[in-house]
């Protein structure tokens, strides 16, 4: 067949954007597979998985393995929340809400901001909540409670806040574009065959929105799971994986750190797969007939 004259210079492009893209991703990759004697750098020296059990073994000091289940826990509860609120707003903003426009723009500002200084925000509010709730303590004499208190930051506290400023967002405005093409003759027609409302939601509204739904949460979930800015100043005494790995940059000269940046790909990845696999079972399920 044929090329026009335009087609092999944009084909350089798209390849060469392509490599880009993915090329320190493929790079780490096979740094990771190295042998015991190989280094941060090419050449390649030998082949093996022995930079991957040197990572399970720990890494110095860091316990690797409780910030990896700190961040898949902070992850589904981010991708739980995001699903949630995001699917409940959707449903909100097909009616008309006073004040509605007013609404999105402030749920949608922290995109626009730094998210370092969403992190200092967060972060300097729970502080201010510890400084309340100590001098409270102090003032009822409640010295127990004052010595047990330790702060307010924590994983499930600011640090989900944080993330929920950067998930949030995307949630909503993916709803948003699945509602503002919904049919609502479905429902229409569920009402007029005695649908109750949350029978029209659950067996109509649900799984035409269902594939969307399974986006958003992996949106969520993958969002939280390589985010580092948001976190840094927001999570209290605890690291995230993220928050590890970028520590351990500065103090790990062996592959094992190209090994743990596979390892939290490899598990985005498999999210990923997941998500697209959940996805076109729902649409397939949606168009089957009955």
């Amino acid at each position: 067949m044929e090329r026009r004259p335009g087609f092999w210079p944009l084909a350089i492009v798209f390849g060469l954007f392509v490599l880009f893209l993915y090329g320190p991703m493929i790079t780490i990759f096979i740094l990771s597979f190295q042998g015991p004697e190989g280094g941060l750098t090419f050449p390649l020296r030998g082949v093996s998985l022995h930079w991957f059990y040197k990572l399970a073994e720990g890494l110095g000091t860091v316990d690797i393995g409780a910030a990896f289940r700190r961040s898949l826990a902070l992850g589904a509860v981010v991708m739980g929340f995001t699903v949630v609120l995001s699917v409940l707003a959707g449903l909100a903003f097909r009616k008309k809400l006073a004040g509605s426009n007013a609404l999105f723009f402030v749920t949608v500002a922290s995109l626009i901001m730094p998210s370092i200084i969403i992190s200092l925000g967060i972060g300097l509010q729970f502080r201010l909540i510890d400084t309340s709730v100590k001098s409270l303590l102090e003032a009822m004499d409640a010295t127990t409670l004052l010595e047990g208190y330790g702060t307010a930051l924590g994983l499930f506290s600011s640090a989900l806040g944080a993330h929920l400023t950067w998930t949030l967002p995307f949630g909503l405005l993916i709803m948003f574009a699945v509602f503002n093409r919904f049919n609502p003759a479905f429902e229409e027609a569920a009402r007029d065959l005695g649908a109750t409302p949350w029978q029209t939601f659950r067996h109509v509204v649900l799984p035409l929105i269902g594939p969307s739904i399974v986006g958003i949460g992996m949106f969520g979930f993958t969002l939280s799971w390589d985010e580092i800015a948001r976190t840094s100043q927001a999570i209290g005494d605890v690291n995230t994986l993220p928050l590890e790995l970028q520590g351990l940059t500065s103090t790990v000269t062996t592959p094992s750190i190209y090994a743990l940046g596979t390892v939290t790909t490899v598990v985005s990845l498999l999210v990923m797969a997941l998500a697209l696999g959940a996805a076109a079972l729902l649409r397939r399920r949606a168009v089957r007939p009955r």
